[in-house]
Protein backbone atom coordinates (compact mmCIF):
# COMPACT_ATOMS: atom_id res chain seq x y z
CA UNK A 1 0.00 0.00 0.00
CA UNK A 2 1.20 3.45 -0.88
CA UNK A 3 0.32 6.18 1.44
CA UNK A 4 1.41 9.96 0.33
CA UNK A 5 1.45 11.74 3.19
CA UNK A 6 0.99 15.81 2.20
CA UNK A 7 2.17 18.62 4.36
CA UNK A 8 2.35 22.32 4.25
CA UNK A 9 2.60 23.91 7.63
CA UNK A 10 4.28 23.58 11.21
CA UNK A 11 1.27 22.94 12.99
CA UNK A 12 0.36 19.95 10.03
CA UNK A 13 3.99 18.76 10.45
CA UNK A 14 3.74 18.10 14.24
CA UNK A 15 0.74 16.70 14.02
CA UNK A 16 1.68 14.52 11.05
CA UNK A 17 4.82 13.64 12.09
CA UNK A 18 3.81 10.85 14.34
CA UNK A 19 1.45 8.98 11.59
CA UNK A 20 4.34 9.24 8.78
CA UNK A 21 6.79 7.40 11.44
CA UNK A 22 4.36 4.63 12.42
CA UNK A 23 3.93 4.50 8.66
CA UNK A 24 7.41 4.23 7.72
CA UNK A 25 7.89 1.42 10.54
CA UNK A 26 4.45 -0.68 8.83
CA UNK A 27 5.30 -3.85 6.55
CA UNK A 28 3.49 -3.88 3.63
CA UNK A 29 3.29 0.08 3.74
CA UNK A 30 5.29 2.61 1.50
CA UNK A 31 5.36 6.05 2.54
CA UNK A 32 5.92 8.86 0.99
CA UNK A 33 6.33 12.19 2.00
CA UNK A 34 5.24 15.61 0.04
CA UNK A 35 5.94 19.12 1.44
CA UNK A 36 4.51 22.28 0.01
CA UNK A 37 6.63 23.94 2.37
CA UNK A 38 3.70 26.39 2.65
CA UNK A 39 5.44 27.72 5.75
CA UNK A 40 9.09 26.97 4.99
CA UNK A 41 11.56 27.37 7.68
CA UNK A 42 8.32 26.41 10.40
CA UNK A 43 8.18 23.61 8.94
CA UNK A 44 11.61 22.34 8.34
CA UNK A 45 12.79 22.26 11.92
CA UNK A 46 10.01 20.29 13.33
CA UNK A 47 10.63 17.44 10.46
CA UNK A 48 14.26 17.34 11.35
CA UNK A 49 13.24 17.27 14.80
CA UNK A 50 11.36 14.03 14.07
CA UNK A 51 13.97 12.58 11.82
CA UNK A 52 11.96 13.17 8.34
CA UNK A 53 13.58 14.29 5.32
CA UNK A 54 10.51 15.12 2.45
CA UNK A 55 10.60 12.94 -0.35
CA UNK A 56 9.48 15.38 -2.46
CA UNK A 57 9.66 19.35 -1.18
CA UNK A 58 7.74 21.62 -3.61
CA UNK A 59 9.40 24.79 -1.92
CA UNK A 60 6.17 26.49 -2.82
CA UNK A 61 6.57 29.61 0.30
CA UNK A 62 6.69 33.41 -1.66
CA UNK A 63 6.92 36.91 0.45
CA UNK A 64 4.02 38.00 0.93
CA UNK A 65 1.86 35.06 -0.25
CA UNK A 66 -2.00 35.55 -0.63
CA UNK A 67 -4.70 32.84 -0.39
CA UNK A 68 -5.18 32.78 -4.02
CA UNK A 69 -1.76 32.45 -4.86
CA UNK A 70 -0.41 29.71 -2.59
CA UNK A 71 -3.67 27.46 -3.42
CA UNK A 72 -3.05 28.28 -6.91
CA UNK A 73 0.58 27.41 -6.57
CA UNK A 74 -0.35 24.33 -4.68
CA UNK A 75 -3.01 22.83 -7.39
CA UNK A 76 -0.19 23.22 -10.10
CA UNK A 77 2.57 21.80 -8.27
CA UNK A 78 1.14 18.89 -6.21
CA UNK A 79 -0.94 18.08 -9.38
CA UNK A 80 1.49 16.48 -11.79
CA UNK A 81 2.97 14.46 -8.50
CA UNK A 82 -0.38 12.77 -8.10
CA UNK A 83 -0.74 11.95 -11.27
CA UNK A 84 2.64 10.34 -12.19
CA UNK A 85 2.56 8.57 -8.22
CA UNK A 86 -0.96 7.23 -8.26
CA UNK A 87 -0.77 6.49 -4.35
CA UNK A 88 -3.36 4.26 -2.59
CA UNK A 89 -3.86 7.13 0.01
CA UNK A 90 -3.35 10.77 0.18
CA UNK A 91 -2.91 11.90 3.63
CA UNK A 92 -3.05 15.87 4.54
CA UNK A 93 -3.83 16.76 8.48
CA UNK A 94 -6.56 20.04 9.44
CA UNK A 95 -7.51 22.69 8.10
CA UNK A 96 -4.82 24.44 5.80
CA UNK A 97 -5.26 25.62 2.09
CA UNK A 98 -3.00 22.88 1.69
CA UNK A 99 -5.33 20.55 3.21
CA UNK A 100 -8.17 21.87 0.61
CA UNK A 101 -6.20 21.71 -2.37
CA UNK A 102 -4.77 18.46 -1.42
CA UNK A 103 -8.42 17.14 -0.55
CA UNK A 104 -9.69 18.07 -4.27
CA UNK A 105 -6.86 17.51 -6.31
CA UNK A 106 -7.14 13.98 -4.56
CA UNK A 107 -10.99 13.87 -5.99
CA UNK A 108 -9.39 15.05 -9.24
CA UNK A 109 -7.33 11.86 -9.61
CA UNK A 110 -9.90 9.56 -7.87
CA UNK A 111 -7.18 8.75 -5.33
CA UNK A 112 -8.72 7.75 -1.73
CA UNK A 113 -8.18 10.95 0.80
CA UNK A 114 -8.01 10.29 4.99
CA UNK A 115 -8.58 13.50 6.66
CA UNK A 116 -6.12 13.51 9.62
CA UNK A 117 -7.78 15.86 12.52
CA UNK A 118 -11.19 15.71 10.87
CA UNK A 119 -14.75 17.11 12.11
CA UNK A 120 -13.34 20.36 14.05
CA UNK A 121 -16.03 22.89 13.25
CA UNK A 122 -17.11 26.54 14.51
CA UNK A 123 -20.01 26.71 12.16
CA UNK A 124 -19.11 30.24 11.10
CA UNK A 125 -17.54 30.35 8.14
CA UNK A 126 -15.51 33.54 9.21
CA UNK A 127 -13.75 32.33 12.19
CA UNK A 128 -11.41 31.08 11.38
CA UNK A 129 -10.99 32.40 8.45
CA UNK A 130 -10.20 30.42 5.92
CA UNK A 131 -9.43 27.47 8.28
CA UNK A 132 -13.32 26.96 8.69
CA UNK A 133 -14.27 26.49 5.17
CA UNK A 134 -10.72 24.60 3.83
CA UNK A 135 -11.84 22.10 6.53
CA UNK A 136 -15.15 21.70 5.34
CA UNK A 137 -13.99 21.02 1.62
CA UNK A 138 -11.59 18.64 3.15
CA UNK A 139 -14.34 17.17 4.79
CA UNK A 140 -16.71 16.51 1.63
CA UNK A 141 -14.11 14.23 -0.30
CA UNK A 142 -12.38 12.67 2.31
CA UNK A 143 -12.45 8.73 2.02
CA UNK A 144 -11.68 8.10 5.66
CA UNK A 145 -12.28 10.59 9.25
CA UNK A 146 -9.95 10.57 11.69
CA UNK A 147 -11.86 12.02 14.42
CA UNK A 148 -9.65 13.25 17.51
CA UNK A 149 -12.82 13.46 19.67
CA UNK A 150 -16.52 11.80 19.70
CA UNK A 151 -17.77 15.69 19.22
CA UNK A 152 -15.89 15.67 16.70
CA UNK A 153 -17.31 12.51 15.08
CA UNK A 154 -20.72 13.45 16.07
CA UNK A 155 -19.99 16.69 13.82
CA UNK A 156 -19.31 14.52 10.81
CA UNK A 157 -22.17 12.59 11.38
CA UNK A 158 -24.95 15.48 11.58
CA UNK A 159 -23.42 16.16 8.16
CA UNK A 160 -24.49 13.24 6.82
CA UNK A 161 -20.74 11.08 6.58
CA UNK A 162 -21.07 7.22 6.55
CA UNK A 163 -20.49 6.04 10.75
CA UNK A 164 -18.24 3.55 8.97
CA UNK A 165 -15.66 5.40 7.45
CA UNK A 166 -15.30 7.86 10.73
CA UNK A 167 -13.07 6.80 12.93
CA UNK A 168 -12.02 8.26 16.78
CA UNK A 169 -8.65 8.08 16.80
CA UNK A 170 -7.77 10.99 19.18
CA UNK A 171 -5.16 13.61 18.13
CA UNK A 172 -1.70 13.06 16.74
CA UNK A 173 -0.40 16.18 17.83
CA UNK A 174 -0.53 13.89 21.67
CA UNK A 175 1.78 11.42 20.30
CA UNK A 176 4.01 14.18 19.05
CA UNK A 177 3.97 16.07 22.54
CA UNK A 178 5.07 12.91 24.38
CA UNK A 179 7.87 12.24 22.20
CA UNK A 180 9.60 15.74 22.43
CA UNK A 181 8.70 16.52 26.19
CA UNK A 182 11.30 13.37 26.70
CA UNK A 183 13.83 14.91 24.42
CA UNK A 184 16.79 16.43 25.41
CA UNK A 185 16.66 19.68 26.00
CA UNK A 186 19.31 22.53 26.98
CA UNK A 187 17.77 24.94 28.49
CA UNK A 188 20.51 27.40 29.14
CA UNK A 189 22.04 27.29 25.34
CA UNK A 190 18.54 27.82 23.98
CA UNK A 191 16.85 31.22 23.14
CA UNK A 192 15.12 31.03 26.46
CA UNK A 193 18.03 31.48 28.69
CA UNK A 194 17.58 34.93 29.71
CA UNK A 195 14.31 34.61 30.51
CA UNK A 196 13.83 35.19 34.53
CA UNK A 197 14.05 31.90 36.95
CA UNK A 198 12.29 33.91 39.42
CA UNK A 199 9.00 34.61 38.05
CA UNK A 200 6.18 32.84 36.68
CA UNK A 201 6.41 32.31 33.20
CA UNK A 202 3.02 33.19 31.00
CA UNK A 203 3.24 32.12 27.17
CA UNK A 204 1.63 34.11 24.49
CA UNK A 205 1.03 33.10 20.62
CA UNK A 206 -1.80 35.34 19.38
CA UNK A 207 -1.37 35.45 15.07
CA UNK A 208 -4.73 34.43 13.31
CA UNK A 209 -5.75 36.83 10.57
CA UNK A 210 -9.52 37.33 12.83
CA UNK A 211 -7.35 39.17 15.48
CA UNK A 212 -5.75 41.53 13.06
CA UNK A 213 -5.93 45.45 13.55
CA UNK A 214 -7.82 46.43 17.15
CA UNK A 215 -7.90 42.66 17.91
CA UNK A 216 -4.57 42.42 18.46
CA UNK A 217 -3.99 45.49 19.59
CA UNK A 218 -6.47 44.92 22.79
CA UNK A 219 -4.34 41.64 23.18
CA UNK A 220 -1.48 43.36 23.56
CA UNK A 221 -2.82 46.30 25.68
CA UNK A 222 -4.05 43.57 28.44
CA UNK A 223 -0.57 42.11 28.12
CA UNK A 224 1.21 45.58 29.17
CA UNK A 225 -1.22 45.66 32.00
CA UNK A 226 -0.11 42.22 33.40
CA UNK A 227 2.90 42.73 32.79
CA UNK A 228 2.88 45.77 35.17
CA UNK A 229 3.01 42.75 38.17
CA UNK A 230 5.94 42.12 39.63
CA UNK A 231 5.86 38.15 39.84
CA UNK A 232 5.20 37.76 36.77
CA UNK A 233 6.98 37.73 32.76
CA UNK A 234 5.31 37.42 29.87
CA UNK A 235 6.97 35.29 26.86
CA UNK A 236 5.92 36.26 23.67
CA UNK A 237 7.10 34.68 20.49
CA UNK A 238 6.21 36.53 17.25
CA UNK A 239 4.47 35.38 14.04
CA UNK A 240 6.61 37.07 11.40
CA UNK A 241 3.61 38.21 9.60
CA UNK A 242 3.73 41.88 9.83
CA UNK A 243 0.32 42.32 10.70
CA UNK A 244 1.38 40.48 13.66
CA UNK A 245 5.02 41.21 14.03
CA UNK A 246 4.69 45.38 13.50
CA UNK A 247 1.90 45.69 16.10
CA UNK A 248 3.56 43.70 18.54
CA UNK A 249 6.95 45.30 18.61
CA UNK A 250 5.13 49.06 18.18
CA UNK A 251 3.11 48.16 21.49
CA UNK A 252 5.23 45.75 23.30
CA UNK A 253 8.80 45.79 22.78
CA UNK A 254 10.91 47.14 25.62
CA UNK A 255 8.20 47.21 27.85
CA UNK A 256 9.36 45.10 31.18
CA UNK A 257 8.45 41.94 31.84
CA UNK A 258 7.44 40.72 28.30
CA UNK A 259 10.10 39.19 26.38
CA UNK A 260 9.59 39.29 22.34
CA UNK A 261 11.54 36.54 20.44
CA UNK A 262 11.17 35.20 17.08
CA UNK A 263 8.91 32.14 16.46
CA UNK A 264 10.14 28.93 18.05
CA UNK A 265 11.62 25.77 17.05
CA UNK A 266 9.04 23.23 18.17
CA UNK A 267 11.41 21.81 20.83
CA UNK A 268 12.03 24.88 22.87
CA UNK A 269 8.27 26.02 22.53
CA UNK A 270 7.59 22.51 24.55
CA UNK A 271 10.15 23.02 26.73
CA UNK A 272 8.82 26.81 27.58
CA UNK A 273 5.16 25.44 27.82
CA UNK A 274 6.03 23.24 30.39
CA UNK A 275 7.87 25.78 32.15
CA UNK A 276 4.40 28.12 31.92
CA UNK A 277 2.10 28.78 34.95
CA UNK A 278 -0.79 30.48 32.09
CA UNK A 279 -0.82 30.38 28.49
CA UNK A 280 -2.69 33.01 26.29
CA UNK A 281 -3.29 31.98 22.48
CA UNK A 282 -5.71 31.91 19.60
CA UNK A 283 -4.08 28.84 18.61
CA UNK A 284 -5.60 25.75 17.83
CA UNK A 285 -2.62 23.52 18.90
CA UNK A 286 -1.41 25.27 22.11
CA UNK A 287 -5.03 24.10 22.94
CA UNK A 288 -4.56 20.82 22.61
CA UNK A 289 -0.94 20.28 24.24
CA UNK A 290 -1.14 22.78 27.07
CA UNK A 291 -3.27 20.31 28.71
CA UNK A 292 -1.46 17.34 28.54
CA UNK A 293 1.30 19.20 30.54
CA UNK A 294 -1.45 20.71 33.14
CA UNK A 295 -1.39 24.04 32.11
CA UNK A 296 -4.28 26.40 31.84
CA UNK A 297 -5.04 27.75 28.72
CA UNK A 298 -7.14 31.27 27.77
CA UNK A 299 -8.05 31.23 24.45
CA UNK A 300 -8.29 34.81 22.95
CA UNK A 301 -10.99 34.28 20.23
CA UNK A 302 -14.63 34.08 20.71
CA UNK A 303 -15.62 30.55 19.51
CA UNK A 304 -13.14 27.60 19.15
CA UNK A 305 -13.87 24.34 17.07
CA UNK A 306 -12.37 22.79 20.08
CA UNK A 307 -15.02 22.98 22.62
CA UNK A 308 -14.12 19.77 24.34
CA UNK A 309 -11.03 21.57 26.30
CA UNK A 310 -14.21 24.04 27.47
CA UNK A 311 -16.13 21.15 28.74
CA UNK A 312 -13.68 19.39 30.21
CA UNK A 313 -12.15 22.42 32.29
CA UNK A 314 -8.69 22.91 30.66
CA UNK A 315 -9.16 26.09 28.90
CA UNK A 316 -11.07 29.02 29.19
CA UNK A 317 -12.82 31.20 26.21
CA UNK A 318 -11.86 35.24 26.75
CA UNK A 319 -11.66 36.91 23.61
CA UNK A 320 -10.05 39.72 22.53
CA UNK A 321 -11.51 42.49 25.19
CA UNK A 322 -8.98 44.16 27.11
CA UNK A 323 -10.71 43.88 30.51
CA UNK A 324 -11.88 40.60 30.08
CA UNK A 325 -8.48 39.33 29.37
CA UNK A 326 -6.56 41.06 32.26
CA UNK A 327 -9.37 39.58 34.94
CA UNK A 328 -9.44 36.24 33.77
CA UNK A 329 -5.63 36.09 33.77
CA UNK A 330 -5.55 37.92 37.15
CA UNK A 331 -8.47 34.93 38.63
CA UNK A 332 -5.85 32.37 37.53
CA UNK A 333 -2.51 33.97 39.00
CA UNK A 334 -4.32 34.89 42.03
CA UNK A 335 -6.60 32.52 42.91
CA UNK A 336 -4.60 28.38 43.58
CA UNK A 337 -7.66 26.55 43.85
CA UNK A 338 -9.12 28.28 40.39
CA UNK A 339 -5.38 27.55 38.30
CA UNK A 340 -5.48 23.90 39.89
CA UNK A 341 -8.90 23.13 38.74
CA UNK A 342 -7.79 23.44 35.35
CA UNK A 343 -4.21 22.14 35.07
CA UNK A 344 -5.53 19.32 36.88
CA UNK A 345 -8.54 18.71 34.37
CA UNK A 346 -8.57 15.65 32.17
CA UNK A 347 -6.86 16.50 28.44
CA UNK A 348 -9.69 15.19 26.22
CA UNK A 349 -7.62 14.77 23.17
CA UNK A 350 -5.84 11.61 23.45
CA UNK A 351 -3.82 9.30 24.80
CA UNK A 352 -0.72 9.27 22.72
CA UNK A 353 -1.77 6.31 20.27
CA UNK A 354 -3.76 8.34 17.56
CA UNK A 355 -0.98 7.67 14.95
CA UNK A 356 -1.23 3.93 15.55
CA UNK A 357 -5.31 3.54 15.70
CA UNK A 358 -5.29 6.12 12.22
CA UNK A 359 -2.26 3.30 10.12
CA UNK A 360 -4.71 0.97 11.25
CA UNK A 361 -7.41 2.15 9.77
CA UNK A 362 -5.93 2.55 6.39
CA UNK A 363 -4.72 -1.72 7.09
CA UNK A 364 -8.12 -2.30 7.82
CA UNK A 365 -10.29 -0.02 5.96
Amino acid sequence: MKVLSVVGTRPESVKMAPVILRLRQTPGVESVVCVTAQHREMLDQVLDLFGITPDIDLNLMRPEQTLAGISAAIFTHLDPVLREMQPDWVLAQGDTTTVMATALLSYYHRIRFGHVEAGLRTNDKWQPFPEEINRRVAGVVADLHFAPTDWARQNLLQEGIPEEIIWVTGNPVIDALHQVVRSPFDWDASPLAKLPSDKRLILVTAHRRENFGRPLENICTALRELSSRPDVHLVYPVHLNPNVWDVVHRLLDGVPNVTLLPPLDYLPLVHLLKRSVLVLTDSGGLQEEAPGLGVPVLVLRTVTERPEGVQAGTVKLVGTDTVRIVQEATRLLDDPQAHAAMAQAVNPYGDGHAAERIVNALIEF
